[in-house]
């Protein structure tokens, strides 16, 4: 009589534990706020080449001239990539801060077409066709954006692509705090 009861109200207990489960991960933190070991800590040491013959190099340096610089990882084979191309060109027309990019696991002539094709909003662009500088950035896919305070640090990551009103709700206000040195 027991074991009938037990065999009744499994799988009900069953349900109920999937049904948690499913529920909290409806509530996980988004790639937006997926933490990174980079936050309030110097900007990886790099020296990428420039994507081509028509584009301008950066390097550390360049993150560490007092200004606010966005870095932004993106490839021509990325969807999202395309999609945050207008979100991109907002971005670099604002005063006060400098947006480059860089190739990420990609090769030089579909990057560039991408860049004629979707607009190019960079100050410069370098390419890390084997992906290794990405690493030290810890990035994970592309588009990735990253937020770097006058001195090369970094004080915000964003893991998504720049669409809807994600420029608003995240990367504004990480700029916002970075140029306040917060």
């Amino acid at each position: 009589m027991m074991l009938r009861r037990i065999l009744y109200i499994l799988p009900a207990l069953i349900f109920v534990g999937l049904a948690v489960v499913l529920y909290a991960s409806l509530h996980a933190p988004g790639p937006s706020e997926l933490p990174s070991a980079l936050i309030d800590k110097p900007a990886p040491l790099f020296a990428l080449p420039a994507l081509d013959a028509r584009a301008k190099r950066f390097d550390h340096a360049d993150l560490t001239k007092g200004h606010v610089t966005v870095v932004n990882m993106f490839a021509s084979w990325c969807v999202p990539c395309r999609q945050e191309a207008p979100a991109l060109a907002q971005l670099a027309a604002m005063q006060g801060v400098t947006l480059y990019g860089v190739v990420w696991k990609d090769k030089s002539t579909p990057a560039r077409a991408f860049l004629d094709e979707a607009g190019n909003p960079y100050a410069a662009v370098d390419i890390d066709e084997d992906g290794r500088a990405g690493l030290d950035w810890g990035v994970s896919g592309v588009p990735e954006t990253f937020v770097i305070d006058g001195r090369g640090i970094v004080r915000f990551k964003l893991a998504e692509p720049l669409v809807g009103d994600t420029l608003t709700q995240f990367l504004l206000p990480a700029i916002e705090r970075a140029q306040k040195g917060e």
